[in-house]
């Protein structure tokens, strides 16, 4: 069995971006679009609603674009257990108002036992110190948290 990889939203941006004039966000592009390639086919990815909702907002082609490359990826469902540990993910990392989809992304992964949440969201994600109150609010609830990284650790 490959390891599961819950796509969150950052994913399918970096990936259809126009490249970047920034050296670092090119990177991202790049190493995102290299592990699309390379990386994909060793892990059986999931997503959710919410990363289908995120991906349709902005510029119509685009959005169309991001919607694309996400085709035929199983959506896993939310629960009153995605919804319960969402809630408490949002206390506990102080999320403010335009960043608490983030949350529902990391309590449906670790409800649903995905090994792996792959993101480029270094703010309210992937950060060391956010990584941290996932992982005891995740456990204290009674799941595993995915390991989360980016498609750069991943590979």
């Amino acid at each position: 069995m490959k390891p599961s990889v819950y796509i969150e939203t950052t994913i399918p941006s970096y990936l259809v971006a126009r490249p970047s004039r920034d050296v670092v966000l090119a990177g991202h592009q790049q190493v995102t679009q290299d592990w699309w390639q390379q990386s994909r086919p060793n892990h059986d990815l999931v997503i959710s609603q919410y990363v289908i909702d995120e991906v349709s907002r902005g510029e119509h082609e685009m959005a169309q674009m991001r919607l694309s490359v996400l085709q035929g990826i199983p959506l896993l469902r939310p629960s009153m257990e995605t919804e319960t540990l969402a809630r408490e993910l949002i206390r506990r990392l102080n999320l403010p108002e335009q960043a608490k989809t983030d949350a529902f992304h990391i309590a449906i992964a670790a409800v649903h036992g995905i090994d792996f949440l792959l993101t480029w969201n270094c703010t309210y994600i992937n950060n060391m110190h956010m990584q941290r109150r996932i992982e005891v609010a995740c456990r204290e609830a009674g799941y595993t948290p995915p390991v989360i990284g980016t498609p750069e650790e991943l590979i």
